[in-house]
């Protein structure tokens, strides 16, 4: 769970937020540095977490379990970059809330909302891949994409509903000097238990239940590996279908480079999906650090640059991932960079269309002149393209 900066001590509030009369969040090099940082970071997330999505659902071969729960994280994530990043701007830019009271509560009701569906979106593949690996035969009728479905639908409709309490927690306040921001209006008593039950459902127990279950894949994966068995992982799909749906060579082939076993392929999977739960437990910590231990001091530490430190990380952990998939999964990358190559067929294929019905104009007006001209334009199309 995550918290505005207020100048309050018993006013916690949400991530995207300054709140405070602070003088150096006035400052040029401050506003400079805060729009630089978050604008870079949320820019790259929403890039990368579109593609994410994008390429699942349009990539046959790519639809495994694994994948829909991970099309699951890179939602929550856009959720997070876009309700608590995008709006950390503008409060850079002018210090005060501008949305008003329905965008107070709309705003950290989709902040939390994509906060916890991303933690148990990780919790849902570690536990499927801990089935796939550890339980292979198991895994065939509990490990299907129609189950992982389900699976997510359940998940955020459970946190949809747990979040809804925030529509009732929030409100602007006006600060003495005439700042609005926008608040929690409970006092650090009613907060408490509040934090410390989201703290513990949405970070400390999804970590515990992550380092006990990839201790027990690592131990069948890289300590007494089992068989080849049947799975659904991302790595041991073996129909292949290219994102432009042209049948093509395994890319690895292609390459000259021989397939991985369905092992190694486990391995790899298991490798970037241990990358993403250390990525969360590492960027998540110094906020829920800091947030766990201004909520039992008299004086809370609100140093802006260590917020916005703190903050900054929070909205790497949302943009990082589909660049961990990128570096370490050669179906994401190459799924990747088909899609960038369809993007760019399909304009070839409009531009050659429109050419083929200036030619086809030609024949039905059977005037040489005219074909002369359009194939003059053409050319000169085609060389100014």
């Amino acid at each position: 769970m995550a918290e505005n900066v207020s100048s309050r001590s018993d006013t916690p509030t949400n991530v995207s937020l300054a709140g405070s009369v602070d003088p150096v969040l006035q400052s040029l090099e401050y506003k400079t540095v805060s729009v630089f940082l978050v604008l870079l970071v949320c820019t790259v997330g929403i890039v990368g977490n579109v593609m994410v999505v994008l390429v699942v659902l349009t990539t046959r071969h790519m639809r495994t379990p694994t994948n829909c729960y991970l099309v699951s994280l890179a939602v929550a994530d856009l959720t997070v970059l876009v309700a608590a990043g995008l709006p950390n701007i503008s409060d850079s830019l002018t210090g005060t809330w501008v949305y008003g009271h329905a965008g107070c509560q709309g705003i950290t009701y989709l902040q939390y909302l994509g906060i916890n569906v991303s933690s148990c979106s990780i919790t849902a593949f570690t536990v499927e891949r801990y089935i796939a690996i550890c339980h292979p035969m198991k895994a065939q009728t509990m490990c299907t994409v129609s189950r992982a479905k389900r699976i997510i639908a359940g998940v955020w409709v459970f946190t949809c509903i747990y979040c809804m309490m925030w529509f009732f927690l929030v409100d602007i306040q006006v600060s003495p000097d005439g700042g609005v921001v926008c608040g929690y209006r409970v006092s650090r008593d009613l907060y408490l238990p509040i934090y410390l039950m989201d703290f513990a459902i949405f970070y400390v127990i999804p970590l515990l239940l992550a380092i006990v279950l990839y201790g027990l894949i690592a131990r069948i994966l890289f300590l007494n590996p089992l068989p080849n068995a049947p799975g659904n992982a991302v790595g041991t799909a073996t129909t292949l279908r290219r994102s432009c749906k042209e049948p093509a060579a395994n890319s690895a082939a292609k390459a000259g480079r021989p397939p991985k076993s369905p092992l190694s392929s486990r391995k790899q999977v298991t490798k970037m999906l241990a990358v993403v739960v250390i990525l969360f437990a590492l960027l998540w910590m110094p906020y829920r650090t800091l947030v766990l231990i201004n909520s039992f001091v008299s004086a809370p530490y609100l140093d802006a640059w260590f917020l916005l430190f703190c903050r900054t990380c929070i909205y790497a952990n949302s943009a990082i991932n589909p660049v961990v998939y990128n570096l370490m999964s050669q179906k994401f990358r190459s799924a990747f960079r088909d899609l960038y190559r369809c993007k760019h067929q399909d304009a070839h294929s409009s531009h050659t269309r429109s050419f083929s019905l200036f030619q086809s104009g030609c024949s039905v007006a059977r005037d040489p002149r005219l074909c002369h001209d359009t194939n003059v334009f053409a050319k000169r199309g085609r060389g100014s393209s």
